[in-house]
């Protein structure tokens, strides 16, 4: 994947850059000790024999409850603060951490699977509870920031994005050596002891009540979002789903099925995610920003799903003509997909704060990463599903036509923030 620098934010000064730095160090702890767990729970029942459509079972809950979570999860920030929320994501992680250090190995299938897909579950939940209050935090704190302000909201949603992303992808990294070094239990052990030290940094300086507003009185209310945020929301679904169909289950399972070991294939998706996180934060440097924040932004999202779609499809045929390596050509395909995903990520994280009203942006933000838990969803059933039945090349297909989905939802995007039809 090429490298390019991260586009670090530009100086700022006063509490909305302080506090954005701390915003983005919890979140950096929370999305490291996340990615360990993924590979933690993914290499303990690959090599206890479950089946692929299996593996992605055990991560259903674990995405299904970020729908939730996250919708929620606007909702009492706003009603609470983000500070508030933070806390309690980091926490909900340490306890769900702790609960699945308790998994025996030796025990019957059936319960062993249910234990680990409710921690799971509680584990996707303080991630989506993390995740929209850590972004909902970003509109608020650059809005707080002194200096010039042009162009800064896409600088510092593609920073914080793109550097989350890249620590999420040491963290598979982490997560390999730790079951390698210390097993399955003590691993999560140390993890949720490294995330008490996140959580209680959090608690000591962040600022209290930071984001509170006036919350949505009814569903009706809190539904009614502007265009902008439901076309995003679709056009999220698909791309989140494209992604996970086939990286979820389908890559570890057929590098490994091609001789590649579990070392090899966790370093691979940690370089490909740090790879995937540093083209996220440059962004910026790619799209070109209009002075109303979204007539350049809107046509760039069209023109990148476009591209994006095609690589799927193209990758698909390759792998049809049984090449004499197959996995070289899904590994640089892949690579290829990480860089023009990456672009469309960034410049979808920031459409949603420019969608979003300013009053109630958590509430926004929580209700478009609840359709982003549902392209995850949706993504991961189908990776372990498809590819049970018709291999790599099945979940490439399914990618290509999520995608489509995507790149549709984008055609209608508007060019102007228009106000939010909320009840009153």
């Amino acid at each position: 994947m090429a490298e390019a620098a991260p586009a670090v934010p530009p100086p700022a000064s006063g509490a909305g850059l302080r506090n954005y730095a701390i915003v983005t160090a919890a979140y950096w702890g929370f999305t490291l000790t996340d990615g360990a767990l993924r590979m933690l729970v993914l290499f303990t029942f690959f090599k206890l024999g479950y089946s692929p459509f299996t593996l992605a079972f055990l991560f259903l809950l674990y995405e299904a409850a970020g729908i939730l979570a996250n919708m929620v999860g606007g909702w009492l920030a706003a009603k609470h603060g983000i500070k508030r929320m933070l806390i309690v994501g980091l926490g909900t992680q340490i306890i769900g951490f702790l609960i699945l250090s308790a998994m025996n190995p030796g025990w019957e299938a059936a319960l062993l699977v249910t234990w680990v897909v409710l921690a799971q579950g509680i584990c996707g939940v303080a991630k989506d509870l993390t995740k929209t209050a850590s972004k909902s935090a970003i509109k608020l704190t650059e809005a707080e920031a002194k200096g010039d302000g042009k162009g800064r909201l896409f600088r510092w949603v593609a920073w914080f994005t793109g550097s989350k992303n890249a620590m999420k992808g040491l963290g598979f990294f982490l997560g390999g050596v730790l079951l390698e070094a210390f097993g399955f239990s003590l691993a999560l052990w140390l993890m949720a002891g490294a995330l008490a030290l996140v959580l209680a940094g959090v608690v000591l300086s962040l600022p209290a009540l930071k984001g509170k507003s006036k919350p949505s009185k009814s569903v009706k209310e809190l539904f009614g979002k502007n265009r902008g945020v439901n076309l995003l929301a679709l056009a999220r679904i698909g791309l989140f789903g494209a992604r996970d169909v086939w990286f979820v289950v389908g890559v570890p399972v057929f590098l490994y099925a091609n001789g590649w070991t579990f070392p090899m294939v966790g370093a691979f998706l940690a370089i490909w995610t740090i790879g995937y996180g540093l083209v996220q934060a440059s962004a910026p440097a790619v799209i070109r920003r209009s002075a109303d924040g979204l007539s350049a932004e809107v046509p760039a999202a069209r023109l990148w799903s476009l591209m994006l779609m095609l690589v799927p499809f193209a990758l698909a045929g390759l792998l049809a003509l049984a090449p004499p390596r197959p996995d070289i050509i899904l590994v640089a395909g892949l690579c290829l997909f990480g860089v023009i995903f990456a672009v469309n990520s960034s410049v979808h994280s920031y459409l949603i704060l420019a969608y979003a009203g300013s009053e109630k942006a958590a509430e926004d933000v929580g209700f478009y990463y609840a359709a982003n838990a549902a392209g995850r969803f949706l993504g991961t059933l189908l990776s372990g599903l498809l590819y049970q039945v018709g291999g790599i090349g099945a979940c490439l297909i399914g990618s290509g036509l999520m995608l489509a989905s995507c790149w549709l939802a984008t055609q209608a995007l508007p060019k102007s923030a228009a106000a939010p039809s909320r009840a009153t």
